[in-house]
């Protein structure tokens, strides 16, 4: 994940507007006020097709810390970086003064259609708890989908062991969810969850699959979103999938066991997200996962 080139000024009020083929399809937001309940943290929203449908949400009324599509978790070394209420063993949710923020730190390569930064994810005091690198780029697919791939290094900023846990670690079954989150639009009516593991979210939910799709429709256009693990590393991780209440799909770092990074010790993931117009086939959805997917 070394980045070099172009590096412009940018203002800090300013989302990143992110272009394929000179159509603009994201805006990432990498500095924000907002409530420390929320976790500040970059994240990309509106997200859209290349004919214009929008398939992110952010701060939605059903959960206002969810925002677009942005690398979260819910418990690193007792803090919350995912926002909202804190699992507590025993107890279940509940609201507490230990939101972390994600904080930009220098830009390392920014053009069009790529970015590189890197962040801090800092405790209310400031203190660092993990140092980031992320790139994030579009690129075109077919005339209708384009690729957002999103690549991640965390390392620990401490000098101690640093425990990343999900609820389900905690004991709330089925909740391994931490690491890349999409969260996405209303939809109108049905929306079909498919991958090689079976269609539906009870047969995606908690399983790995080298890839998944939501298909839907908002303000009568179809759209799908297809997620693919981009290296054998990130294909180990289990998918969170959610389409009651909300809608959301999750590459979850750990799920019910503590994933324990010692200090100075770095983990990388690297997801692809197509973005197309249209309800994708489970034919069309494993060719474009392919066609998606970096050469061996």
């Amino acid at each position: 994940m070394e980045h070099s080139g172009t590096v412009r000024e940018l203002d800090a009020d300013q989302p990143v507007r992110l272009q394929v083929d000179g159509r603009e399809v994201a805006s990432y937001v990498w500095r924000s006020e907002l409530p420390a309940s929320t976790a500040p943290r970059p994240f990309l929203h509106p997200v859209r097709t290349l004919a214009g449908t929008v398939v992110t949400d952010a701060r939605p009324h059903s959960h206002t810390h969810q925002l677009g599509i942005s690398i979260a978790a819910p418990d690193i070394g007792g803090q919350n970086f995912w926002g909202g209420r804190t699992f507590v063993a025993g107890h279940g949710p509940a609201w507490l003064d230990d939101h972390g923020t994600q904080r930009h730190q220098r830009w390392l390569r920014h053009t069009d259609s790529e970015l590189a930064h890197t962040l801090h994810w800092v405790d209310r005091e400031g203190a660092a708890l993990l140092s980031e690198r992320r790139a994030i780029a579009c690129v075109p697919l077919t005339p209708d989908a384009w690729t957002l791939s999103v690549q991640t290094r965390l390392a620990n900023a401490t000098d101690r062991p640093l425990p990343i846990r999900s609820p389900a670690a905690l004991g709330r079954v089925g909740a391994g969810y931490g690491g890349f989150f999409w969260r996405g639009p209303a939809a109108n009516g049905q929306v079909r969850v498919q991958s090689p593991a079976g269609t539906g979210v009870r047969a995606v939910h908690g399983t790995t699959a080298p890839w998944l799709t939501v298909s839907g429709a908002s303000t009568n256009a179809q759209w799908t979103m297809l997620f693919v693990p981009a290296d054998a590393t990130t294909a180990q991780d289990k998918w969170f999938v959610r389409a009651r209440d909300y809608l959301g799909v999750g590459s979850s770092l750990t799920w019910d066991r503590p994933l324990v990074l010692e200090p100075g010790e770095q983990i990388e993931r690297h997801i692809l997200a197509v973005v197309a117009d249209g309800n994708l086939t489970e034919d069309a959805a494993a060719a474009l996962a392919e066609a998606a997917r970096p050469p061996a």
